[in-house]
């Protein structure tokens, strides 16, 4: 259904203006029509100041673009559907190019059925695309056009076009389930099948039949484009087709060891003397570190007449990664210098910059998937798809000399790549996705028809995890808790620790702790001899009660640096000095101010510091163990071989803990995170007194634990009356903090 009447010769009278200069004008309701608009074709519609040069400039370059060709069409399907899936290749200008037309649309009835929206699966992405469309438009970025990634929003309510990341918009509809404030979403990034991505198009089914007049477009690539379609009942499809001329260069047969041949073939283009930036698809994220530093000393012993090596670490997993691929990399071709981008699988989106001639595929990759079974996620290498593989191949785009190498056969290509791979809902831990699902079923919206159903095991242990977290009612629904932790863009496990502080009178401390585990790693891998220095220094933050409390001393101390008025110099030297990531602490003082907003609007308590008391750190174990139960692990050979209390999996302590670090080795220890994928480490470990763990949680979860010597153990601290009081709870204060910890449960 349409929500504005016309006709496709209307259609035709409405683009007959200026491409650019001119919204999108629907002459069947003149009345909404701005008559200024149309005296005088050089202001902007937009802010209604005039055009500056660099429109202009933008404009050409624009016009070149393949999606341009399919201006008229998309607009006319717009304006006569709800639903639109725009197809186009990578570089083909379709993230920039149609967000811009729908502000036009909604712009020609003064948005009168609300602004436009454009989801991207990355929050790198979302901000590039911002900065590029609001440059495009000639308006200022956060006005006008602006984007809300995680613990960051550059919009104002005058933004007529925001990008974000699928995530935020579904947190925006927990406030708004029928969003409102949009009169046209576009879901961009579909071909990557993330949980939230997934989620939303689910729901825009039953929200377009809530809201006639709003409009959704699917910008997808060509081989998912007819399955949308379908999905969405045969709605009108729009085909933006590319030319894409580069040469694909296969090998002869599989390589032996695809990192070292990339490594050998970029610098052999190098040494060739052919001009044009790199870029190398790596498996992960360890191996463009190790390019980095490989390529960063063969540099150092060249020609100088080859010109200059430049490795450029993009990682695409990381909030804010090394480079931005805007303006400011761009460069003359009289420069001497040539850029190699090394990234991973996501990183596609990633490349803006327009001098690349070269690329280099490994053709494989190494993906994350999560096992029920373990509770952690594993590490598996596979092909690549071919929707990915395409995309690597369109980074080129038209450019006759472009090269895409490729380090596997064609016959490869052809037989062990699918077309694309499993969405991440048969793959993921859906704790939080169920989480929001029992959210918005209280807003009304408990239908959700997946384009593909989630894997059934992790859905059941999803409302187990919640149900064991008192997220849940007797009758399945979200209890009182369940809608507060829900409230937090945290893992539920970390909200309800948060809302077991708020009665263990320590929320100061878990607020910093839980922006300092949702921030990047701030821990520096070096093996250098000369970082030993550092890592002594480093030693001085440890806590001696565990990891968690180090994050907090880390945190407290960066702060009181920037209290002090440091200079950014002296900060930056002094996270070098202790191997920390300054970035990732930056990031950390930026989500904790959200979290403690998000306190204050719901009008939870926050306790005054108390960090560094014996009481204080009792009840951080406490609020920990509250949320973290199903995380517990036993060493079972004093040598630091940790088995999990839920299965028989073995981990080890990270390198990065300070029980490595101090070679101290605890019995019984919480840990944040178990990765397979990551050398099978448990990351983040404090620890606890299986009294303790007995004192706090759910005994329905404990009698649901399969038998072990672990569980053994457990139920003789049980059983046997403890004479710590520290840690027992035998004081009168420990009964209170336990009576309201029940209160919790």
């Amino acid at each position: 259904m349409a929500f504005l009447p016309g006709t496709p010769e209307q259609a035709d009278d409405l683009l007959s203006v200026s491409p650019g200069k001119d919204c999108f004008f629907d002459a069947s309701d003149s009345s909404d029509v701005d008559e200024g608009l149309l005296d005088d074709l050089e202001l902007n519609p937009f802010d209604g100041l005039p055009y500056s040069s660099r429109f202009y400039q933008l404009l050409k370059q624009r016009e070149d673009l393949p999606v341009w060709k399919t201006k008229y069409v998309f607009l006319e399907s717009l304006l006569q559907n709800q639903i639109v899936v725009v197809s186009g290749g990578a570089k083909c200008g379709k993230s920039s190019q149609i967000p811009q037309w729908c502000a036009e649309f909604c712009l020609s009835v003064h948005n009168r059925h609300g602004t436009v929206v454009c989801t991207q699966v990355q929050k790198q992405t979302a901000v590039w695309l911002a900065m590029r469309v609001a440059d495009e438009m000639d308006v200022n970025i956060g006005h006008e056009v602006g984007y809300v990634v995680p613990f960051e929003n550059c919009c104002t309510n005058e933004t007529i076009l925001r990008y974000c990341t699928d995530e935020m918009l579904l947190r925006e509809m927990m406030s708004s389930p029928l969003l409102s404030c949009y009169g046209v979403v576009i879901i961009d990034d579909v071909y990557e099948r993330s949980v939230s991505t997934d989620v939303l198009l689910a729901f825009l089914k039953d929200i377009l039949l809530s809201r006639p007049e709003l409009k959704v477009v699917i910008i997808a690539c060509p081989e998912l484009s007819s399955k949308l379609v379908s999905y969405f009942g045969n709605v009108p499809l729009v085909e933006a087709e590319g030319t894409y001329s580069a040469e694909v260069v296969y090998t002869s047969g599989v390589q032996r060891d695809s990192f070292l041949a990339a490594i050998r073939l970029l610098l052999e283009i190098h040494h060739s003397g052919e001009k044009g930036d790199i870029v190398v698809f790596l498996a992960c994220e360890q191996d463009i570190g190790k390019a980095y530093e490989m390529i960063h000393q063969e540099a150092l012993h060249m020609n100088p007449e080859l010109g200059e090596l430049l490795p450029i670490a993009l990682y695409p997993h990381q909030s804010l990664p090394h480079y931005m691929p805007y303006e400011g990399l761009e460069y003359g071709s009289n420069d001497n210098r040539r850029k190699v981008v090394l990234t991973t699988s996501l990183g596609e989106s990633l490349i803006w910059m327009s001098n690349v001639r070269f690329v280099i595929d490994v053709g494989v990759e190494k993906r994350k998937v999560y096992n029920t079974r373990i509770r952690a996620e594993s590490l598996i290498t596979q092909p690549i798809s071919k929707i990915r593989a395409e995309l690597r191949k369109q980074i080129l785009g038209s450019r006759p000399a472009g090269k895409l190498f490729c380090l596997y056969s064609e016959e490869f290509a052809q037989n062990d790549m699918k077309t694309y791979l499993t969405p991440k809902v048969e793959e993921s831990n859906l704790t939080s996705m169920v989480l929001f699902l029992k959210r918005m079923d209280i807003a009304g919206l408990a239908h959700c028809e997946f384009i593909n159903r989630p894997d059934p095991e992790s859905l059941m242990q999803a409302l187990e995890d919640l149900d064991y977290l008192a997220a849940l009612d007797n009758d399945g629904n979200l209890s009182e808790f369940g809608i507060i932790m829900s409230e937090f863009p945290l893992d539920p496990q970390l909200s309800k620790s948060i809302l077991a502080a708020c009665e263990f009178d320590c929320v100061d401390e878990l607020l910093t702790l839980a922006a300092m585990v949702t921030a990047p790693n701030c821990f520096l891998e070096s093996s250098l001899e000369a970082d030993v220095a550092k890592l002594t220094s480093r030693r001085r933050l440890l806590h001696s009660a565990g990891d968690h409390f180090t994050l907090i001393n880390i945190y407290k101390e960066y702060e009181q640096m920037k209290s002090d008025n440091a200079s950014q110099y002296d900060i930056e030297r002094w996270c070098q000095d202790h191997l920390l990531n300054y970035i990732a602490l930056e990031m950390g003082c930026v989500i904790r101010g959200e979290l403690l907003d998000i306190m204050k609007r719901t009008e939870l308590p926050v306790s005054e510091p108390a960090f560094g008391s014996e009481e204080n750190v009792l009840n951080i174990k406490k609020s920990l163990l509250t949320g973290y139960f199903m995380q517990i692990a036993r060493d079972v050979d004093g040598l630091g071989n940790y088995i999990m209390l839920t299965h028989k999996q073995v981990g080890q302590l990270h390198p990065d803990s300070g029980y490595c670090l101090n070679h101290s080795i605890p019995e019984w220890v919480l840990f944040h995170q178990f990765s397979v994928a990551d050398r099978s480490c448990i990351r983040i470990a404090t620890a606890i007194s299986p009294d303790l763990f007995m004192q706090l949680a759910p005994q329905y979860y404990f009698s649901n634990l399969p038998h072990s010597e672990s569980k053994e153990i457990l139920e003789k601290a049980l059983s046997q009356p403890s004479t710590d009081s520290q840690e027992d709870g035998e004081s009168d204060e420990e009964e209170d903090a336990t009576e309201q910890r029940c209160m919790i449960q």
